[in-house]
């Protein structure tokens, strides 16, 4: 049996649909603040205890000219807090030497949050993590004698207390404290060093202290957090991070409950399927944690962004850091994930005065069933939770039944009536995987000006090379000034060889990471790659040589610089081994003796990638573009498409690299490298714990095509585009995509939860029905309406159909209150057309196009 006022959504008999335009709603948050305090339950903002939802945007990964819109967007679904790192490598890039400009103007973005009046929970670290290059650590770091990372050490505290202090006086300088009238209510120290202080041993539970009292000390009036942190000593608060963080428990009762990273999918590396995860478990586990008593919770990641440049960590980080965030690498809406949980978070808070000044009280309805219930003078709020991985429930609770999908949660911000349930979806969906879909794009060829190249030179040069003995470890001999190091030497054959005979051995190269290239007399002879669970690798292959002197030159490639794990700063990288095998009567240990050594390519030394030698001379040019070489460099010239709104290149036809727009570095690119071949699935069930493996897309394909090129980058005649391609690709059939516009669908059944927002306390039941809502992104409207059903219809978004049961006259009504409109909401109830199937639980669908 279903609850009353359920069933008073629609009755048997007529239907009609109502149509109202959907106006835009808000949380109360100013982004002032003039004292924040804590206590067991929950933040103090000005004396009052406060339900905060936070989302991670790291500000270097979006141009600041976009900063504006992104944070609107996650003000519109819910945020009350923008959290970000601390990048040291970029601010202080050589020592006592700072930089706070362009991506990295730290100041200028704190001042965008606080101007949309939202808060900012800053996390200086300055360890970051963050899948950013290196973790975020500068390398001087790493070159100062005697130093070890984040231990009990002289050398590493002295610049870490020194960069902190600069960034807190920073904040204070700009009066961006919350007691200065700013929007900063947190600040983190270090971050999940709980994770791996067991390898520091007493140094590392020393330096936890000492971390904890350092920034305490900088007095910012604002509380500080540690993030996976068990031993975070008094008054630090020690928060969760993970994928479920229900069960936690601070290690004080007078701490809050709070969640500092909640995954919203995870990260993208070179050589691995897509991961992503299904928006019924993210609300589950949110709804999960606020149900137990949490009261801060924070998506990990709101907005991803971009790996512009080198900035990615390691090893092989992908150059996109879309993460399945609600709000897309583009910064599109990633629906129905944003507006499902906005509507969540309109729900928990409706629960808040309950939730900050009660304690649940705990009810079991079985096997994987309980409730919540928080309780005051004035009312009472309720979550009603199956946890079962497989089975639907029905239970009673306060006389009214209740029907809850397996791995869900119900919220009654009454404890009678249903708001929310984790597993059901209303919102609207967004057709396909990419920002970048065919139906909704507009793709075009690249070039406008005939390709240019120039052939990287194999080995060393005089100019820039230097010998010494052994092979090198890579890290500590390029510096992280380039990605490239090459190791050359010769092989000599002394045994007599018959004209036009080569001698054949086989070669072995035992590497720590992350790729190399192997050439035999300046010919491409091996290519060995490495991923991001193992990067170490070996090429074990049969060569050729000619009698006498034989080139070796091996060109190892880093793919951003480790950023996770226990003493992951001083991981090594590069060749370690070089075996010449002739089968037994010949053999060569290269490992020893010298090498002759470069850092960086040729190219990059004439920096190619500048605009500065745009007209160079070094350029070729000729009728026959040479396609699929390794170690070239291309250019060409191209107009962007007309419009605002980002850009996409298409490198699918490419090797493994790096390019660059107008100067600007859009990452690195490897769409050679396939992932797995299985693994994934067309579907991926949203029931039972997730984890980063659970669901998978994009099997036996490259990680990444497309990559952002943000449009503030491009001009409105020409651009310059230039490629260093390692592996070898074809640039001609390189694309430019813009989006122009978006499929949008939605569904509602009659037995589902009214929309969110039109939820009133109420004393006596009213018959209300749900509606389906449908909103295009700023600058769209809604431009046809191809499909919309009442009854039955049969399939999915963008392949739905009628089916049995269906309602005449629905799809000219729906056009006529939707179309030409950025917004409009199709509410169904009981009073005009006939019911085409009484007794049969329907649907209503609609399916549009929104566009310019």
């Amino acid at each position: 049996m279903v609850n009353q006022i359920q069933m008073g959504w629609f009755s048997r008999g007529f239907l009609i649909i109502l149509i109202t335009l959907v106006l835009g709603d808000g949380f109360i948050a100013n982004g002032i603040a003039s004292s924040v305090t804590y206590d067991s339950k929950a933040l103090v903002i000005d004396g009052q205890r406060r339900i905060l939802f936070s989302g991670s945007i790291h500000y270097p990964r979006r141009p600041p000219g976009v900063w504006p819109e992104i944070i609107r967007k996650s003000k519109e679904g819910g945020l009350d807090v923008i959290e970000t790192y601390v990048f040291w490598n970029y601010h202080e890039p050589e020592r006592g030497q700072y930089y706070f400009e362009g991506r990295f103007d730290l100041v200028k973005f704190i001042k965008v949050v606080q101007e949309a009046g939202l808060y900012v929970h800053l996390r200086i670290g300055p360890y970051a993590c963050a899948e950013w290059n290196y973790g975020g650590f500068p390398m001087w770091l790493h070159f100062i004698p005697g130093v070890q990372f984040r231990t009990t050490n002289k050398q590493f505290q002295e610049a870490m207390a020194s960069f902190i202090t600069k960034i807190v006086n920073l904040m204070k300088d700009e009066n961006l404290f919350a007691s200065q009238g700013g929007p900063i209510i947190l600040a983190q120290i270090e971050n999940e060093y709980g994770n791996v202080e067991w390898a520091y041993g007493i140094g590392g539970a020393l330096y936890v202290k000492w971390a904890a009292s350092t920034a305490v000390a900088l007095n910012t009036t604002v509380p500080w957090v540690m993030c996976s942190q068990e031993d975070a000593p008094d008054p630090i608060i020690n928060t969760c991070n993970g994928f479920y963080c229900d069960t936690f428990t601070p290690n004080s009762p007078a701490k809050p409950k709070m969640w500092t990273e909640g995954y919203t999918g995870w990260f993208l590396s070179f050589g691995s399927a897509i991961p992503f995860r299904p928006v019924e478990d993210l609300a589950f586990s949110v709804a999960r944690f606020f149900e137990t008593g949490g009261t801060f919770q924070n998506y990990y990641m709101y907005f991803g962004g971009t790996n512009f440049g080198r900035t990615a960590g390691g090893p092989l980080i992908a150059t996109s850091y879309d993460y399945d965030a609600p709000i897309d690498e583009y910064g599109f809406f990633r629906q129905p994930k944003w507006n499902h949980l906005k509507d969540l978070h309109k729900s928990i808070k409706l629960c808040e005065k309950y939730l900050v000044n009660s304690d649940p009280n705990y009810i079991s309805f079985g096997t994987n069933l309980e409730g919540h219930v928080y309780n005051d003078s004035a009312g009472c709020a309720a979550f009603l939770a199956n946890t079962d991985h497989t089975s639907d429930a029905n239970i009673s609770f306060n006389g009214n039944a209740y029907f809850l999908p397996a791995w869900s949660v119900s919220i009654l911000p009454d404890c009678k009536t249903v708001v929310f349930n984790t597993a059901k979806v209303v919102s609207q969906k967004t057709l396909g995987d990419s920002s970048h879909e065919p139906k909704v794009s507009s793709q075009f060829s690249l070039a406008t000006s005939p390709w240019k190249w120039y052939h990287e030179k194999v080995g060393t040069s005089d100019n820039y090379s230097f010998t010494a003995p052994d092979l090198l470890e890579q890290i500590n001999t390029t510096k992280d000034a380039s990605d490239y190091l090459w190791y050359s030497t010769s092989i000599n054959v002394d045994e007599v060889i018959a004209p036009k005979e080569q001698k054949e051995v086989y070669i072995h190269i035992k590497s720590l990471g992350h790729a190399a290239l192997l050439f035999v007399n300046k010919a491409l002879a091996g290519f060995g790659y490495g991923n991001h669970d193992d990067a170490s690798f070996a090429i074990d292959q049969l060569i050729t040589l000619n009698q006498g002197n034989n080139s070796l030159e091996i060109l190892s490639l880093m793919i951003g610089l480790q950023n996770y794990g226990p003493w992951f700063d001083i991981a090594p990288a590069g060749i370690y081994s070089v075996i010449v095998d002739g089968f037994m009567e010949y053999m060569q240990d290269k490992s020893s003796g010298d090498w002759t050594y470069q850092v960086g390519t040729d190219g990059e030394y004439l920096e190619l990638n500048k605009l500065k030698q745009e007209n160079s001379p070094l350029w070729a040019s000729g009728t026959n573009l040479p396609i699929n070489q390794s170690l070239i460099w291309y250019k060409t010239s191209f107009t962007a498409p007309e419009g605002t709104g980002p850009l996409a290149l298409n490198l699918s036809s490419m090797g493994k690299g790096q390019a660059w727009v107008n100067g600007e570095s859009i990452g690195r690119y490897w769409p050679s490298y396939l992932s797995p071949a299985t693994g994934c699935s067309e579907s991926c069930d949203y029931r039972g714990p997730y984890d980063s493996n659970k669901c998978l897309k994009a099997c036996g394909q490259p990680a990444q095509t497309l990559y952002h090129v943000p449009r503030s980058w491009v001009n409105p005649g020409q651009n310059v585009l230039v490629l260093h391609e390692e592996l070898g690709g074809d640039p001609s059939k390189i694309t430019v995509l813009t989006k122009t516009g978006q499929e949008i669908c939605a569904q509602v059944s009659e037995i589902d939860p009214l929309q969110v927002g039109s939820w009133k306390p109420r004393t006596v039941s009213k018959p209300m029905s749900p509606s389906i809502e449908l909103s295009c992104e700023q600058g769209w409207h809604i431009v046809s309406v191809g499909f919309a059903s009442f009854g039955t219809p049969k399939g999915q978004c963008g392949k739905f159909s009628h089916g049995t049961c269906n309602a005449d006259g629905v799809l000219p009504i729906v056009q006529k209150a939707c179309l030409g409109r950025v917004s409009c909401s199709v509410t169904v109830s009981s009073l005009k057309f006939e019911d085409p199937c009484p007794g049969v639980t329907k649907s209503l669908v609609v399916e549009a196009l929104c566009s310019e």
